[in-house]
């Protein structure tokens, strides 16, 4: 609430009193100040640094493993045995390059999208960034605006703060000159200004908000999911691995040099070590492709969060229609004088020094009238939905006024309803102009109000959100439109706009308490009106409490709890400062179309992954696989890490990368672990049982000094083959550049079978034709084994 006294100074333009204002710092003293390090220097990042990005990419425990392995066969075998070492430092490179680029994406993009705080300074108000406020600043705020740094109120106009996000208290609190006002919490009501006590580390959300500005790889289910398998591979490895050392060094058939190449040949192949970095490749291009986009990912797991959406909750204004708005017609009431309501308007528009999109109309509609003096002055709350002004009106008369919703300022049986819900059918947004008798402080100042004009408002569509509500409905994406506008009117909107529902129109008022109760109405429910700021945090956990992924779009400050509890935050990049620094992606060109990309880049990047995920742990279990059963059988280990290298190269690394990359439209399904394990313990273990059983055959049918490698040879015609069946069955459906990829690594194949110095190279050389066609036949075998495994599978674990 402000009260303005008469000795206030007046402006020289609009006679309506203005305050004495603070000039703030001056530039010698901010220099002064910087000088001496009171500055607000936390260093905000949208990602990490250089350093940290070479230091997760190069010290993992599985590049130590391989590493030292690398190292062994470095001083034991031929250069060709040491190649998997070389494959590692190249994808390591490329995971290097890759989040680099991601890396200057988002911090060129978190510049762009940057809130620039106004600071009073030799009593000029300027935009300067959140690092350059320094101690003693006095900065300006009003709605949506968020407290950077913690201080004093110096001034406040009907000031309301929002704390909940640090307290939990979901009351505004009223703040006074004086008052101490927290970093992190924002304005939903009125202005000020505020003075810096606390800056930089000092300052109470500051080390929360550096936390949460992190360009981050945790806290996703891919990213846990694939953790929760290295650990087990990790066990499953180091038991086998020690088993396969020592029945080599037994065995020792063939010299102690070709026996610890053949042991690291086992274990090798055991690590999936290329499925932890080809998931940092796929989100950092997919940030990439999206901050082309102008979108700004603040959160990397938001990307993968998207694509498990089943519900979007849209806030109408600022989503659904553009912020402006345009006065269409003025309709008196109860015999009012239309000259004397103009004037009325254009205080009140006057009255508030940051005016929201319905005021605005107004203010551009109905010009000032300059013998009003406004003395008392009410900012909007969602919360309550109206605001309101007294006035001393220029013959000496005091009025007091309020406009707001009508149906939150009228009684229920109020003729004037009808009208209001017939211009709310065509979409229309109607404000009421009353005039009331009680003081703006009286809790019931609406009550015996007597209304004197409707001020019709014409929303401007957004030209885009059709076609995105449209994307939706084919995604099997619910839309639900949340707003704290009339039900009736948004209904109109969103049924302008085509979206399946828009006549199920609920008034939020109506609503039960009851999570579970309030859930099923959601579920039955598309277009809510009237909803308060903490309903739409209420409706968001009763969708959430029925299993469904919410995502929640949204640009005021009445959003900002809402899109704090949403699994997916989405916010425009002319919204709110305080709606900005909530939510996970904020769309920098304020396009609602921008949204369609996000949700198909995330379910691009986690139905890849999980695709290509199989590849590498079908690996891991025949490599886990053929070492026990090595172990079990005293025999040597059929192949050198020449030969794993090949194939890993050719039916995994260069197909995966290709696979990862490529478009899926598909919505990402939950339990990643469950479902990629499903697949590959079945095919790991039938190429690992195929492949030993023709090494076994092949050890019994060849004899002589060369028969280990012919033995050799046949095995691994017989695992490439069965492994090429796995790819061809991961690359399904198939697409002209999908049948190129399977049968180009095909022809890399049969290449090095056929030319004698890559025979020579990879120590691949078939002897005879029994042995190659039986590993043929074999294989052959094996692949109609695991289409049918894979079906059975299907249908007996479904997903």
């Amino acid at each position: 609430m402000t009260h303005i006294d008469a000795g206030a100074e007046l402006d020289p333009v609009h006679p309506i009193p203005v305050p004495a204002r603070a000039t703030g710092l001056t530039a010698a003293e901010v220099a002064e100040r910087t000088a001496r390090g009171e500055v607000n220097d936390v260093p905000v990042r949208s990602s990490r640094s250089l350093t940290e990005i070479v230091r997760a990419n190069v010290f993992t425990r599985f590049n130590a493993i391989i590493g030292v392995l690398w190292i062994i066969m470095l001083a034991v075998a031929p250069i060709q045995d040491s190649l998997f070492g070389f494959v590692i430092i190249a994808n390591t490179g490329i995971g290097i390059i890759q989040e680099w680029r991601a890396k200057k994406t988002l911090d060129s993009l978190a510049v762009i999208g940057e809130a620039k705080p106004t600071v009073r300074r030799d009593g000029a108000a300027v935009a300067v960034s959140t690092s350059e406020i320094v101690l003693g600043d006095l900065i300006e705020i009003g709605p949506g605006d968020k407290i950077v740094v913690d201080g004093s109120c110096a001034e406040a106009d009907g000031l309301e703060i929002d704390e909940s996000l640090l307290t939990g208290e979901a009351d505004p609190v009223v703040k006074k000159p004086g008052d101490e006002v927290m970093s992190g919490s924002f304005v939903v009501a009125g202005g000020g200004a505020f003075t810096a006590t606390k800056v930089g580390r000092e300052a109470y959300a500051a080390q929360l908000a550096e936390e949460a500005s992190r360009f981050t790889l945790v806290h996703s289910e891919l990213r846990t999911g694939i953790s929760t398998i290295l650990k087990y591979v990790q066990w499953m490895m180091i038991p086998t691995a020690i088993g396969l050392v020592i029945s080599q060094l037994v065995v020792k058939e063939h010299g102690f040099k070709d026996s610890i190449a053949r042991t690291v040949g086992g274990i090798v192949p055991m690590v999936p070590e290329g499925l932890v970095l080809l998931t940092s490749v796929a989100f950092a291009i997919g940030v990439i492709r999206l901050g082309r986009k102008q979108c700004l990912v603040q959160e990397l797991p938001a990307i993968e969060g998207l694509a498990r959406v089943d519900t979007v909750c849209l806030d109408k204004t600022g989503t659904l229609t553009e912020g402006g708005m345009d006065v269409a017609d003025l309709r008196l009431l109860d015999g009012a004088d239309e000259t004397y309501v103009r004037k009325a308007l254009g205080a009140l528009g006057e009255s508030d020094p940051r005016p929201n999109a319905s005021l605005q109309a107004i203010v551009d509609a109905y010009p000032d009238s300059v013998d009003w003096r406004c003395t008392e002055a009410l900012p909007f709350s969602s919360a309550r939905k109206y605001s309101g002004a007294s006035f001393s009106e220029g013959d000496g008369t005091v009025s007091t006024w309020l406009l707001g919703a009508p149906d939150v300022l009228l009684p229920p049986a109020d003729p004037a309803l009808d009208e209001i819900d017939e211009l709310n059918r065509q979409g229309m947004r109607v404000l009421l102009l009353a005039r009331v008798t009680r003081d703006l402080e009286d809790p019931g100042v609406r009550e015996g109000a007597e209304p004197a004009a409707l001020v019709v408002l014409e929303q401007r569509l957004r030209p885009d959100a059709a076609d995105t509500l449209r994307y939706f409905a084919e995604q099997n994406v619910k839309a639900k439109v949340i707003s704290g506008d009339n039900a009736v009117s948004v209904g109109a909107v969103a049924g302008k706009l085509g979206l399946p529902g828009a006549e199920n129109t609920v008034d939020a008022r109506t609503l039960p308490t009851d999570r579970s109760e309030m859930a099923d109405a959601l579920d039955a429910g598309t277009v809510f009106g009237r909803v308060t700021p903490q309903q739409k945090r209420d409706m968001v956990a009763a969708l959430q409490s029925h299993d469904h992924t919410v995502a929640m779009t949204g640009d005021g400050v009445n959003d900002v709890l809402a899109l704090k509890d949403a699994d997916i935050g989405v916010s425009m990049g002319s919204g709110s400062e305080a709606t900005r620094a909530v939510a996970q992606i904020v769309l920098l060109d304020n396009s609602f179309a921008t949204l369609p990309s996000v949700v198909a880049e995330g379910r691009r990047v986690i139905g890849n992954i999980t695709r290509v995920a199989t590849l590498f742990l079908v690996k891991t279990v025949y490599s886990v696989l053929l070492a026990l059963l090595v172990v079990c059988f005293q025999v040597e280990y059929p192949f050198l890490p020449r030969h794993l290298t090949l194939l890993s190269t050719l039916t995994i690394g260069v197909p995966a990368f290709f696979l990862a990359l490529a478009p899926n439209k598909e919505r990402a399904k939950p339990h990643f672990v469950r479902r990629v394990m499903r697949y590959a313990i079945p095919g790991g273990v039938l190429a690992g049982l195929a492949t030993f059983v023709m090494y076994m055959v092949a050890r019994h049918y060849y004899t002589g000094s060369g028969s280990l490698g012919a033995e050799t040879s046949s095995a691994t015609l017989t695992l490439f083959l069965i492994s090429m069946w796995v790819l061809a069955i991961i690359a399904r459906p198939y697409t002209w550049w999908r049948i190129a990829l399977v049968a180009a690594m095909g022809g890399a194949f049969l290449l090095v079978l056929v030319v004698p110095w890559l025979q020579d190279f990879f120590a691949l050389k078939l002897v005879g034709a029994v042995m190659p066609w039986t590993a043929v036949g074999v294989a052959a075998v094996a692949a109609a084994a695991l289409e049918f495994l894979w079906k059975w599978v299907d249908r007996r674990f479904p997903a």
